[in-house]
């Protein structure tokens, strides 16, 4: 049952086509097509879907879920274990396809694919087995999870396939069926990682369905859909909160974060302000855990902030093997920057390096990376979530001020400290609202590791054996000796 033994055609990279009930579905002349970034033509055509094949897709995945919750763990584990290896073995056309939707250059394009194979094989190294409570004469206490069934899971387009992977295998993983809808910007990988999945798994295990806006509103609403899994923004999060209330889905989400880093006094300003930029504009700053805001202790700031701006001013944009980062992903976020840097012009705020102009010599949705020195806490630039190649500093000298400032925001997904002293560094991160913190190190995530936000940045948790329970139903069973027995 761990595996579909129909025949399969070699991965067609150039046609795309929705996965339902293991066969690829059209949808005609009902298609869309997505934005290459480096060139802004047109990607290839992919269907748009309708109710009926929503409703189709539900339908499968209810069968399957049914079926694929009998399957012993170990026959799941392997099941995953032999796509990771396919995935694998097409890593280089997966980078390359993935760079014409997402706008990444080439090794981080490579480096997402990489990521999402060692998430198919970290989440496996996990497991959740029965756990019991109580043991004795007259009564047994056992506590145990069970598939919730459907899960639809709602990707971005930042990194459309390593966010695919973080919601598909804790679903598939444990016992349940998977809807995939990938963003209407970056639906190319998605759909062919469920084409290629279906060479692994029953009909109906793992499905995608390409479409617009409107389709997140048909799977959160749909009632036969029990968990949704979502990771955007603040504002769609709230909407999909409120879509999956009325029939009370299941639902984890993974929102916007405004990452601040604080840079202690005791710092070497050179090594510490690369990996800060670093960690700052790579994928020109689209990273949910991207830092956002640097606090630079005002013993330190301007080494710190001049080694930044030199950073910056040496990195290469593009797409080849030699290019740090590469263009905005998509037109509508490219001018919402674009009204950043503007408000960052009318407020006069000081631009360090940079311009509040993209390049006038690049084709593409490009911005060149740009630091703000030592701008207002109340600047868009500080309050907002950037998402760009965008970064103010600031400057700090009393600790209580700082955190206070860090903590000053509804979001809380990450937050690191940089310092020598450890012990200091872990009495302000320890401060810090946030649901990753990290220590002389940023936006670094791992399967075995609960990943999620705090306040406004999220609701439960995307990995680790928490992940796993986000897609259970936990079950006690309590068990005494039948009357007459000894």
């Amino acid at each position: 049952m761990a595996s579909n033994k129909a025949v399969f055609s070699p991965l067609d990279f150039d046609i795309f086509y929705n996965v339902i009930d293991g066969e690829l579905s059209s949808t005609q002349n009902n298609v869309r097509y997505g934005i290459n970034p480096f060139t802004l033509e047109n990607n290839p055509a992919v269907p748009v879907i309708s109710l009926h094949d929503v409703n189709r897709a539900v339908e499968a995945a209810e069968r399957a879920a049914k079926l694929w919750a009998k399957v012993p763990w170990d026959e799941r584990v392997s099941a995953i274990g032999e796509y990771a290896n396919a995935v694998e073995g097409k890593a280089e056309d997966f980078a390359r396809l993935l760079m014409k939707e997402t706008g990444k250059p080439i090794n981080l394009a490579r480096q997402e694919i990489n990521t999402c194979v060692e998430y198919l094989r970290g989440f496996c190294q996990l497991s959740l087995p029965s756990e019991v409570i109580e043991d004795t004469e007259n009564r047994k206490v056992v506590k145990r999870y069970t598939p919730v069934g459907v899960v639809a899971g709602i990707a971005p387009w930042n990194f459309p396939v390593q966010l695919l992977c973080m919601k598909m295998v804790p679903a598939v993983l444990t016992g349940n069926a998977f809807i995939l809808k990938p963003s209407p910007y970056t639906p190319y990988c998605s759909l062919k990682f469920a084409e290629l999945a279906q060479r692994f798994f029953p009909p109906g295990v793992f499905q995608a369905l390409s479409g617009d806006n409107d389709l997140g509103a048909l799977l959160t609403e749909h009632p036969n859909v029990q968990m949704v899994t979502f990771t955007g923004s603040i504002s769609v999060g709230k909407k999909v909160m409120e879509s999956c209330s009325k029939t009370l889905k299941r639902v984890v989400l993974e929102l916007g974060g405004n990452d601040p880093a604080i840079v202690c006094a005791d710092v070497d300003p050179a090594s510490v302000a690369v990996k800060i930029a670093s960690a700052a504009f790579c994928h020109s700053g689209q990273i949910c855990i991207a830092i956002k805001r640097v606090y630079v202790h005002e013993a330190v700031y301007d080494a710190v902030l001049a080694t930044i701006v030199e950073f910056a001013k040496a990195l290469k944009l593009g797409s080849g093997e030699d290019a740090f980062a590469g263009p905005i992903c998509n037109k509508d976020q490219f001018e919402r920057i674009r009204d950043l840097l503007l408000n960052v012009e009318s407020t006069k705020l000081t631009v360090a390096t940079g311009s509040t102009k993209p390049p006038s010599d690049m084709g593409g949705y490009y911005i060149i990376p740009t630091i703000i020195d030592n701008p207002p806490d109340d600047a868009r630039i500080v309050v907002e979530e950037q998402f760009g190649p965008i970064l103010p500093l600031m400057k700090w000298s009393d600790e209580a001020d700082v955190i206070s400032r860090a903590n000053n925001t509804s979001m809380g997904l990450g937050a690191s400290v940089w310092s020598r002293d450890i012990d200091q560094a872990e009495r302000l991160g320890k401060q810090l609202q946030a649901g990753n913190i990290w220590i002389n190190t940023h936006a670094e995530i791992q399967a075995s590791a609960p990943f999620s936000g705090h306040k406004q940045s999220g609701l439960g948790s995307a990995m680790a054996v928490e992940g796993l329970k986000a897609c259970c139903n936990v079950q006690s069973v309590y068990t005494r000796p039948a009357d007459g027995t000894a």
